[in-house]
């Protein structure tokens, strides 16, 4: 009984894995059904700081990619009775128009594959090939959703990191082909900042560090709530004494708290700190993935420190092209993921593929400031 509360629920219920006989999995509508009903895996980047409604969700091929510039402080101004209104400028709004990078990936399987018993599966399960099938094509769909997650967590912390994207397309699984880079800035980005000294070094200035990333945020009319650091820099944050005695009186007056708690596998959150009047979340970001090489990497460098807000950014999704299951012609389907049936029938080979085009991008100019090497 204990093996079989470790394994994870069933994507599919009973009823519906008994119904299996009866889906037509060649329909693309009942593709598209079996892979919403996927639990989507958990992200940081791209679940707090990205959304996305449904006015991001494009049926062109490309998206225009807009923000606003914050922070305009200029009075409004007194005038005669009879005077009249003052015309005056609008704040500064850019648009661009990008075609995002198609993220498509086919998981196959075989009828070796469809006879093989399935992990955690009993040896002897009663289910029919049909059954099997379905339920191994709502695994595949899962397994694609998370790579797609994956992928857009890490378009969100590149894109928090750089103020720029830069996407690799693939030909197939080894060859590389177009590269498609945007950023969001003119000439120069203003979105870093760099301490006079490292934060582990006995004149660090954090707090006074932090205060002023905070400050580069309010110049711009956005107030920061978060400040996220690297693993290496939370070593720094237990240890130094300024900090520990800030956080003392902090406590002492209700400005602070230590409440550390797991947010995700990789994230945590130390608690509540204030720095100079700015009340920030700290998040300890450390989570992984493996990149193009088989390299495990972070999402977030380990010795580097931001200050941002939620919802600081969006994603978009362009529509998806493509010939479906079955007809001669060409689809363009609007969703953020489109599903595709393949069917190599002199190899016996079925595939499912899932298809999306994301771009990430901020909802203003530079809604983060990003310290990179705080720590030597």
């Amino acid at each position: 009984a204990s093996m079989a509360s470790s394994l994870p629920p069933p994507i599919l219920t009973d009823k519906e894995d008994k119904m299996a006989v009866n889906i037509d999995i060649t329909k693309s509508y009942v593709l598209q059904s079996i892979h919403e009903k996927a639990k989507p895996e958990t992200m940081f980047f791209s679940d707090r700081y990205f959304t996305t409604g449904k006015s991001d969700i494009h049926t062109e091929d490309k998206i225009l990619v807009e923000y606003k510039k914050s922070g305009e402080r200029k009075l409004a101004h007194f005038v005669p009775e009879r005077g009249g209104a003052i015309p005056i400028e609008r704040d500064g709004y850019t648009v661009a128009e990008f075609g995002p990078a198609y993220i498509a990936e086919r998981l196959p399987l075989s009828a070796d594959e469809l006879a093989a018993r399935g992990f955690g599966e009993p040896l002897i399960a009663g289910s029919t090939p049909a059954q099997r099938a379905i339920r191994l094509l709502a695994e595949d769909l899962e397994t694609l959703e998370k790579r797609t997650r994956r992928r857009i967590e890490w378009m969100c912390a590149q894109l928090m990191q750089n103020n720029a994207l830069t996407m690799q397309e693939y030909i197939d699984i080894n060859t590389p082909g177009e590269t498609k880079h945007i950023q969001f800035y003119d000439t120069a980005t203003e979105h870093t900042y760099t301490p006079q000294n490292k934060w582990n070094s006995s004149n660090a200035n954090i707090i006074g560090d932090v205060h002023a990333m905070c400050e580069m945020l309010s110049d711009r009319g956005m107030a920061a709530t978060d400040l996220l650091i690297g693993t290496d820099v939370a070593d720094v944050f237990y240890k130094n004494e300024e900090l520990y005695t800030m956080l003392n009186k902090n406590i002492a007056i209700n400005f602070g708290s230590v409440d550390e708690r797991n947010i995700l596998p990789g994230v945590n959150e130390l608690g509540s700190f204030n720095f100079r009047g700015h009340s920030l979340r700290v998040f300890v970001v450390g989570h992984k993935y493996e990149n193009d090489n088989g390299v495990t990497q972070s999402y977030f460098p380990s010795d580097a420190a931001m200050v941002t807000f939620p919802n600081c950014g969006r994603v978009a999704y362009s529509a998806v092209t493509l010939m479906p299951y079955g007809s001669p012609d060409f689809a363009t389907i609007a969703k953020s993921r489109v599903t595709k049936l393949f069917v190599d029938n002199p190899h016996n080979t079925r595939a499912v593929e899932l298809y999306s085009r994301p771009i990430a991008m901020p909802r203003y100019y530079t809604p983060f400031i990003f310290a990179s090497s705080v720590v030597s």
